[in-house]
């Protein structure tokens, strides 16, 4: 059997005695996984302790924490920079923080081309791959759209640029941090309809970060549901409506709904034992 792309198992992480994430255990392979939970509940920490992009100020341990047969905690600073980008991508929620203003959007994808294409024969390949990247991520004019500059495009066109600077290197994983939050609904959905479209081509593991159970009910094939740090439940997306957990069941009361209307949304009324998990990994 095919080892998982991430494995995680027993996660901990700590800003001196404060517990930030606490035992999170849960393995990724070529499918669409989603990270779930309110704002706090751990979602990015999880991401970027992966990345291992987390602050020194934070400790990180775990029983296991691998991509493929690497060790990620024991893995060395020049081993994580082969890894992240041409191995695992991140996608941030909004371009305008992650794109560099003071140059133009084309040279920023190809940059990401030539560092993780070190024998690449040069500007011209970093140009033409660049283009074809683009033309990937359905933008018209590509050669066009090069020599924008951030401030020049779209919110939805920043996150395609987003994600053919991250597709360029060709990573096996791609870590998805609330990529739409920032858009309307139109072009959230055409975001992700793309997105959906890449990962299945390429046959890529996704790691979805959100708080949006509708979006991931339609988009991802199964769910890790976060509390508190802790991971309370795991299910498959299609079984949510199943979900056993009183947190996952509040998530979804408090959605609101055309077709069954409410005076009043319900408020989540928080218990201590929904720090105990229920629902086996599927």
């Amino acid at each position: 059997m095919e080892l998982p792309l991430i494995e995680v198992k027993n996660l901990n992480i700590t800003i001196g005695a404060t517990p930030l994430v606490r035992d999170v255990s849960f393995a990724l392979r070529r499918e669409k996984l989603a990270i779930v939970g309110e704002s706090g509940a751990g979602k990015s920490t999880v991401g970027r302790a992966i990345m291992r992009l987390l602050p020194s100020s934070m400790q990180v341990t775990a029983d296991r924490l691998t991509f493929r047969d690497t060790d990620l905690l024991a893995a060395t600073e020049r081993q994580m920079m082969a890894l992240r980008g041409r191995r695992i991508g991140l996608i941030l929620q909004d371009p305008k923080y992650s794109l560099n203003p003071v140059i133009n959007v084309g040279d920023q994808i190809a940059e990401a081309w030539r560092l993780h294409h070190p024998g690449a024969s040069g500007k011209r390949e970093a140009y033409d791959q660049t283009l074809t990247i683009l033309e990937a991520v359905q933008i018209r004019d590509p050669a066009r759209v090069y020599r924008l500059y951030p401030h020049e495009v779209s919110g939805g066109m920043g996150q395609r640029i987003m994600i053919a600077m991250m597709l360029i290197a060709g990573p096996d994983v791609v870590i998805a941090d609330e990529p739409t939050s920032a858009l309307d609904v139109t072009v959230r959905l055409e975001v992700l309809n793309l997105l959906d479209a890449l990962i299945e081509k390429r046959g890529l593991g996704l790691i979805l970060i959100s708080h949006d159970l509708n979006l991931v009910r339609r988009f991802c094939d199964r769910v890790v549901i976060m509390y508190a740090g802790r991971v309370v439940e795991t299910l498959k997306a299609a079984d949510l409506d199943r979900a056993e957990h009183p947190y996952t069941k509040g998530l979804l009361a408090s959605l609101p709904s055309i077709h069954h209307v409410q005076p009043r949304l319900p408020v989540l009324r928080r218990d201590p034992s929904w720090l105990t998990p229920t629902g086996a990994e599927p």
